[in-house]
């Protein structure tokens, strides 16, 4: 762990008038961390629109739960794509929603620190940053997302050693080597969990002839979805529309065909962290041996894709405690530490 990096307080009921957060802009999830409370709010990053007003009607789970199921007029939409902002505007309304909902306002506004993917191009940071400032908060520090990934695994960054970090997010699989608390490879492709799903709409389109949505893609996903061949794989009963007639219909889709229709993505993700250890130091790699690669991130938790980074690179691979909070709660231990580290930089500057 960095050494000014503390352990996140314990909730002692005082309240700060300016709480400093940590948030984890993800692509497909938002998660905010406020210091000394820990992690407060956890939503899909999604933002419900009427367009001809253009009101927001719902944000968050609430939202996610319309898409595919509104009248023409309203709009659900994830504004970041890819770890990238798609719409500035929507994403700027739905971080002023974000911040409200744990307590910010006009009198009360905080700093921000925010995860962002490494993948992300500096005009894309500034747009990030910006939208937070104009949201509401005083200020807006980046840190990227396998850092604060590795922070929050509790893995050993600052020491001598390799410390792998696979991050697969909605949009984005990132693949870290850090060591002594700097990067020293990095791979990264804008490939992410949401592929996954649009590949299986893909292949029952062309296959079957149906249409289904994201919701049901992400379904057959969790449920027989799998990187890797696995022990008692199942079947799953899907319903979509069918495109000669118009009329529902149900197939039977098996998990061996599942694996087929997301190769693509799935190949590139493992192609990632494979040219990421081809660029590892020969101290560093020996020490990936021992002690492995640690997956992090929503699109981890596909079944058999651990099984399947062990075979392909012949490291030892595991799937960290919490994969899904991990990036947000390394970004809440650099706010514990705000403090600290803005003094270190400030006398750096000096």
């Amino acid at each position: 762990m960095l050494p000014w990096i503390k352990e996140p307080r314990v909730r002692t009921g005082e309240c700060d008038l300016a709480r400093d957060l940590a948030i984890d802009l993800g692509t497909a999830n938002t998660l905010v961390y406020a210091r000394g409370e820990g992690i407060v709010l956890n939503e899909p990053s999604v933002i419900a629109l009427n367009s001809r007003t253009n009101e927001v009607l719902a944000m968050g789970r609430d939202a996610w739960k319309m898409i595919g199921r509104t009248p023409s007029y309203i709009v659900a939409v994830r504004p970041l794509r890819k770890g990238a902002i798609t719409d500035f505007e929507v994403t700027q309304e739905m971080i002023r929603l974000l911040l409200k909902r744990v307590g910010v306002n006009r009198f009360n506004r905080p700093r921000v620190v925010i995860c962002v993917p490494s993948a992300i191009t500096a005009v894309e940071k500034r747009a990030v940053t910006e939208a937070a400032r104009k949201a509401g908060a005083t200020e807006a520090q980046l840190i990227e997302q396998p850092m604060a990934a590795a922070i929050g695994a509790g893995l050993p960054i600052n020491e001598p050693m390799a410390n792998m970090v696979v991050d697969i997010g909605g949009g984005t699989s990132e693949t870290a080597l850090i060591s002594l608390g700097g990067v020293v490879a990095l791979q990264a492709v804008r490939i992410g969990s949401f592929d996954i799903d649009a590949s299986i709409i893909t292949y029952i389109r062309r296959e079957y002839g149906i249409a289904i949505g994201e919701q049901t893609a992400e379904e057959i996903k969790i449920l027989i979805g799998s990187a890797h061949p696995t022990p008692e794989e199942g079947r799953a009963e899907v319903r979509g529309r069918e495109l000669m007639s118009g009329l529902p219909r149900t197939i039977i889709l098996s998990a061996a065909e599942v694996r087929v229709a997301i190769s693509d993505p799935v190949n590139a993700m493992v192609d990632s962290v494979l040219a990421c250890l081809s660029e590892a130091p020969p101290e560093l790699a020996q020490d990936l041996i021992e002690h492995g690669i640690h997956l992090v991130g929503g699109g981890s938790l596909l079944k058999g894709l651990d099984l399947r980074l062990a075979n392909e690179s012949e490291v030892p691979v595991q799937l960290v405690r919490q994969p899904l909070e991990s990036v947000v709660l390394g970004a809440g231990r650099v706010v514990e530490s705000y403090e600290e580290l803005r003094d270190m930089f400030m006398g750096a500057r000096r």
